[in-house]
């Protein structure tokens, strides 16, 4: 630091004696040149704030990311259902959902469907999955195009909504897949909005891969999955609980660990948002 305050106090004084001495004719060349010198200086600077060497990939994140031996696309649909057709609401998705569910000419598997208990009100969340990926998903939707009793349900859907959105997702090559359990069950979807990266090996998938293995004790477990299409860079865990005591207990006992702590330290940073809803299962779920 004292060297760079003697060069720079050396270089003003030595730009005043050049001004002092130099003739009138060669200031402006003079000042031109410091001029030029300092922006080089500056886009210099920037430039290593800015630019960082990125390892060349020849893969997708997302292949990465994924089971390999599957080619399974998941859907998750959020409802947020008008308070006073909630009941209707459900009657309707009990009666339709479980027909598309079981009828082998379509190549999809209704996962779960819930109702939030805690988090946002009125609201149902129903999981999906596509046998096939993304071809599979076409299949589906080009058939439920020409299916009556789809297209009235949908109609009759829509008066009862507010809003809807949904999202396609991969399943993490280190989760669990989805099965039917049996109840009862209290479901925690927690979601994750990760701070955008250019590099995997900042994102907190690693750690995440390590920390489900001190939340398998009780099968807690159910899938994990972020997002292709629909809010990037999203994460999504599902959890099954007796009870919102024993998901009290599970997750304090985490802490006792050995590991766990340092887990929350490397990948608490790396969140941009977090949200937790506690999810009742509608009676036709799959998971109960």
């Amino acid at each position: 630091m004292a060297a760079r305050v003697l060069r720079a106090r050396g270089a003003a004084w030595a730009g005043g004696l050049l001004r002092r001495a130099a003739p009138c004719s060669l200031l402006p060349r003079l000042r031109t040149w410091t001029s030029s010198s300092n922006r080089s200086r500056e886009d210099s600077w920037l430039k290593s704030l800015f630019v960082r060497k990125v390892d060349p990939r020849k893969d997708a994140h997302s292949n990465l990311l994924a089971k390999k031996e599957t080619s399974n696309l998941y859907k998750l649909q959020f409802h947020n259902v008008k308070p006073e057709c909630l009941e209707a609401y459900n009657k309707i998705c009990q009666e339709v959902l479980p027909k598309i569910h079981e009828d082998k000419h379509y190549p999809c598997t209704l996962v779960g469907t819930w109702n939030t208990w805690y988090g946002e009100q009125d609201q149902a969340v129903h999981l999906w999955r596509y046998e096939g990926g993304y071809p599979a998903l076409t299949e589906v939707m080009n058939k439920l195009r020409e299916n009556k009793e789809f297209l009235e349900f949908r109609k009759a859907r829509s008066d009862m909504l507010l809003s809807r959105k949904n999202q396609l997702l991969l399943e993490f090559s280190f989760w669990n897949e989805p099965v039917p359990r049996s109840g009862p069950n209290i479901y925690e979807l927690r979601s994750y909005q990760l701070r955008v990266s250019t590099q995997i090996e900042v994102f907190p998938f690693a750690p995440l891969a390590r920390a489900i293995r001190f939340r398998q004790d009780g099968n807690e477990a159910v899938g994990g999955f972020f997002s292709q299409i629909g809010q990037l860079y999203m994460v999504h865990h599902l959890w099954a609980y007796r009870d919102l005591q024993t998901r009290e207990d599970i997750r304090n006992a985490a802490w006792h660990k050995h590991g766990w702590e340092e887990l929350v330290y490397y990948t608490v940073p790396l969140i941009q948002e977090m949200e937790s809803r506690i999810m009742i299962p509608l009676k036709t779920s799959p998971l109960q």
